[in-house]
């Protein structure tokens, strides 16, 4: 583990999110930190994602997926949509489905519903950009949950290597 480059990597400024994607088999939700807006013209979001999770290939099948804010005093849902797939992590929660079944989160600040529009392979993950086709802001004063106000609640610092 490289505590320094953990927080060396911290000092990059972004939020962290509910990615909602759906299949035939049914949707599915994870925690992501890896997200940003790509394009003005048409309106494109990014993300990175796992190629080995349940999410992508749920992704990959269907070419939809949803992006929503989180607020800032919602750090519970952190660890909720970061647990493994075969959990139903929608249960109990406040949420609609989206254009495709993506889950839009009914206490999420905000949500975009996106199409997939390419995939770059990025290292260990893959970045899926999508051309955003409807969004809604729920609370127009409300605070994003950032990923440095998680401290190391994803236990990331224990994934980085030693040194570049």
């Amino acid at each position: 583990m490289n505590l320094e480059m953990a927080r060396l990597f911290r000092t990059i400024t972004h939020g962290v999110y509910v990615v909602g994607v759906a299949d035939a088999e049914g949707p599915n939700a994870f925690t992501a930190a890896w997200v940003m807006q790509t394009s003005f013209d048409p309106p494109m979001l990014a993300l990175s994602i796992n190629p080995y999770c349940l999410s992508y290939r749920k992704l990959m099948a269907s070419g939809l997926f949803s992006i929503n804010v989180i607020p800032r005093d919602r750090v519970d849902w952190v660890m909720h949509f970061a647990r493994p797939a075969g959990s139903d992590k929608l249960a109990g929660i406040d949420w609609t489905a989206g254009e495709g079944g993506v889950p839009l989160l009914g206490g999420a600040i905000a949500w975009f519903q996106c199409r997939l529009a390419g995939t770059l392979t990025c290292g260990d993950h893959v970045l899926a950009s999508g051309r955003v086709c409807a969004g809604r802001l729920n609370s127009p004063d409300g605070e994003p949950l950032g990923y440095r106000d998680t401290g190391d609640l994803d236990g990331s610092s224990a994934l980085y290597p030693d040194g570049f």
